[in-house]
């Protein structure tokens, strides 16, 4: 009997600095589980800087998923007259999360002005979790595309740069490409 209660103290014992240690990981990175929201399934899934990710419109449900993971923060990039099934300020808020609003209003809303206002709230979280999204995700890409031209990138560089945040649609990346020529 006295074996068996020492074996189970032991075991206890192990469990307890098993289960601190994975503790302390996860509040060494943040307790951010990128590899949850990658298998997620949400539209056009980009992880193209650390812990600021861009996407196409998210579900209640994946919205839930990403708190779950360690987001923080929500920002999004859709006018009020484009249609959810859910009112996402009050999701994202009943998650824990904050929400940022910046309604770019499809190819004409793509400009340095929004480009300088994501560029404000993406410094002002400090590398905290956040999800950018639109629609499809393209003018997420736009407005890098105009970050990454203000940043000293050629127009070829800030193109590249805005595809790799999801702008894929080849109608928008000529608008862009249009608008960049012009500064």
């Amino acid at each position: 009997m006295t074996t068996i209660s020492s074996a189970l103290s032991s075991l206890r014992l192990v469990l307890a600095i098993l289960f601190a240690l994975a503790l302390t990981a996860c509040a060494g990175s943040g307790g951010f589980d990128l590899a949850a929201l990658q298998n997620s399934d949400i539209n056009n899934f980009r992880a193209p800087s650390g812990a600021t990710l861009s996407t196409g419109q998210p579900t209640a449900a994946q919205l839930d998923l990403a708190a779950r993971a360690g987001v923080k923060h929500v920002i999004n990039l859709r006018t009020a007259g484009e249609e959810v099934a859910f009112n996402e300020a009050e999701v994202v808020e009943s998650l824990g999360m904050r929400y940022y609003s910046i309604p770019v209003a499809g190819g004409v809303g793509i400009n340095a002005a929004n480009a300088s206002a994501l560029s404000r709230i993406l410094a002002d979280i400090e590398g905290e979790p956040v999800i950018v999204h639109c629609a499809t995700g393209n003018r997420v890409g736009g407005l890098m595309a105009f970050t990454a031209l203000a940043d000293g990138a050629s127009i070829d560089e800030a193109m590249a740069e805005g595809e790799r945040w999801g702008m894929t649609s080849e109608r928008l990346q000529g608008m862009v490409r249009e608008s960049l020529s012009g500064i």
